[in-house]
């Protein structure tokens, strides 16, 4: 119903962010969490906010941020 007013509704999904959140001392264990062995950085949210602006087509999506842990163990 919001599509045909041309408002998009799409949610961005992160993963574990290198944030003030989390004690520097457990980062290497976060970072093996994920398939792509790192955390993620904010920039990385940033970054798929600013696609998901620009992406004037997509709609209803969630975009997971995460460095491919949603995809399952590896």
């Amino acid at each position: 119903e919001f599509a045909a007013r041309n408002i998009r509704v799409n949610a961005v999904s992160p993963g574990v962010i290198k944030t003030p959140m989390h004690p520097p001392a457990i980062h290497e264990f976060l970072a093996g969490l994920a398939p792509m062995s790192r955390m993620g950085e904010p920039k990385d949210i940033v970054d798929a906010v600013l696609y998901l602006e620009q992406a004037t087509f997509v709609t209803g999506e969630i975009l997971h941020v995460d460095g491919g842990a949603s995809a399952g163990q590896w």
